[in-house]
């Protein structure tokens, strides 16, 4: 009735052949697919909950979703379970949790006050997401990138758009907004479709690097927990600081990035012809930051 799963494991595709034969699939390989699923149902449900004006709800799915989106490809990682079907479909919860979902919320929420053209603005951000996703869909089997790029993101990730577009709304929970504001929500919905398909570098959580030093790493589980605890308070107060300390770190990434490109470029011109640091095989201290096409 069904065509057989085929995961179409890149890393290892003589183990795959060899279960295939069988009709097997190791279910480590499903566990990715199966938070990248969950995801694409609270996605969904932020939806709904938009749909009949339950903006608490909606915009708790949408972080929810946003979570798990955060964890299934480290999840894939860790398993050694990443596999190409699973990329697509996660592009693809992707496109409904971060580019439909808050495009619905928002219409409802305030834009269509604005008829017509509230509604091109949504169509414009759920665009400019579909567009990011393509970007990075066609760049999963390009290995040509330097590794010092892999600490940044081309643009604001659409994960991170979707939260930071929904600022409106948080501010209306701190009593921040009035009807007559709706043409800037408008203009600012728009501002953030750009942001996703602009260039412009932005930080990535890579950069924290695989490991830190054992004294750190009880600061790091009380700083969660802190976060954790804010969030589940005071929800509406956590996103939208969050939301603004992300906007004001963006020229700072730009910086960063045109930094790192400069030292970069130094230590190539440093080697015998101006090899770059990946085509020398040699490791420094430039190769920590870089630049990702990540969602």
């Amino acid at each position: 009735m069904f065509p057989p799963f085929d995961p179409e494991r890149r890393d290892d595709r003589k183990l795959r052949q060899r279960l295939l034969v069988r009709g097997e699939v190791p279910i480590r390989v499903l566990i990715p697919n199966i938070f990248t699923l969950v995801g694409l149902c609270a996605g969904l449900t932020a939806i709904r909950m938009g749909i009949e004006h339950r903006w608490d709800m909606a915009v708790a799915a949408l972080v929810f979703a946003a979570f798990l989106d955060g964890i299934d490809g480290h999840v894939a990682r860790l398993l050694k379970a990443s596999t190409r079907f699973g990329a697509e479909l996660d592009s693809l919860a992707d496109f409904v949790n971060f580019g439909v979902a808050p495009a619905i919320i928002l219409f409802a929420w305030s834009l269509e006050d604005l008829k017509s053209l509230g509604w091109i603005a949504v169509l414009v951000f759920a665009v400019c997401s579909a567009l990011r996703l393509a970007r990075f869909n066609a760049s999963l089997d390009q290995t040509d990138q330097p590794i010092w790029k892999k600490s940044f993101f081309v643009g604001v990730p659409a994960p991170a758009g979707a939260i930071i577009v929904l600022l409106p709304i948080y501010a209306q929970d701190l009593g921040l907004h009035w009807p007559s504001l709706t043409p800037l929500v408008l203009l600012y919905t728009i501002a953030v479709a750009l942001l996703m398909v602009s260039n412009l570098p932005t930080f990535s959580i890579k950069m924290l690097g695989q490991r830190i030093h054992r004294e750190y790493v009880p600061p790091l589980f009380v700083l969660a927990a802190l976060f954790i605890a804010l969030l589940l308070t005071y929800p509406a107060h956590t996103l939208f600081v969050g939301s603004l300390a992300y906007l004001a770190l963006l020229p700072v990434g730009a910086y960063r990035y045109l930094v790192a490109k400069r030292k970069a470029e130094a230590f190539a011109k440093a080697q015998n012809g101006g090899v770059a640091p990946r085509e020398s095989g040699l490791k420094s201290e430039h190769e920590t930051t870089g630049m990702s096409t990540d969602l």
